[in-house]
């Protein structure tokens, strides 16, 4: 079984082919992005030289993906970031940016923390299920990709006549799903 706690090691081939050491297969830039969507850290290397290449194939993941239509960066932070290669920001961009996104994913762990909280005091206020529901759209977009997320979001009955154990069982559920994205969270 492949240790997932190291980085899964890809050799770049001189032929630019890409191999996966762990199950001896040839990966395309999208099985890549799976194995990062999936919470394994990924390190790729040229054969040859042993030079990393890793940040190379990350950026070109994503311009391939912004140029699919799936616009994640706005314009506006491509520029700041063309802009920081030609100026003294240049060291501090990258902290930045790290910073920035250790923010979102303990902003959402916790958001997700308190969605699943119950009883939440705020349920009663006007405006609460509507507010719930533009959270649970947000958090669905951002983590779409993620284990353990499901593509509609986290289930929630319709119907009022769920009785308490399935309502224990589907709170359960729901906390086991949460534990496990803070864990996958937390490795990334």
């Amino acid at each position: 079984m492949a240790d997932t706690e190291k980085p899964l090691l890809i050799k770049r081939y001189a032929s630019r082919r890409l191999y996966n050491t762990e199950t001896s297969d040839y990966v395309t830039l999208e099985d890549i992005a799976g194995f990062i969507r999936a919470g394994r850290e990924v390190q790729i290397v040229d054969l040859k030289s042993g030079d990393d290449l890793t940040r190379q194939y990350l950026l070109q993941i994503v311009a391939e993906h912004e140029s699919k239509g799936e616009n994640v960066l706005p314009i506006a932070v491509l520029t700041d970031l063309v802009r920081s290669y030609t100026s003294n920001m240049q060291s501090v961009v990258p902290h930045f940016l790290a910073a920035s996104f250790d923010m979102l994913r303990e902003g959402q762990s916790k958001m997700m923390e308190n969605l699943s909280s119950f009883p939440n005091p705020m349920v009663g206020m006007p405006g609460f299920e509507a507010m719930r529901k533009q959270q649970e759209a947000f958090l669905k977009t951002v983590m779409g990709g993620m284990p353990g997320w499901g593509s509609s979001g986290p289930q929630k009955e319709e119907d009022g006549a769920e009785d308490g154990a399935a309502k224990s069982d589907d709170l359960a559920q729901i906390k086991k799903q949460l534990a496990e994205l803070q864990k996958k969270l937390s490795r990334m």
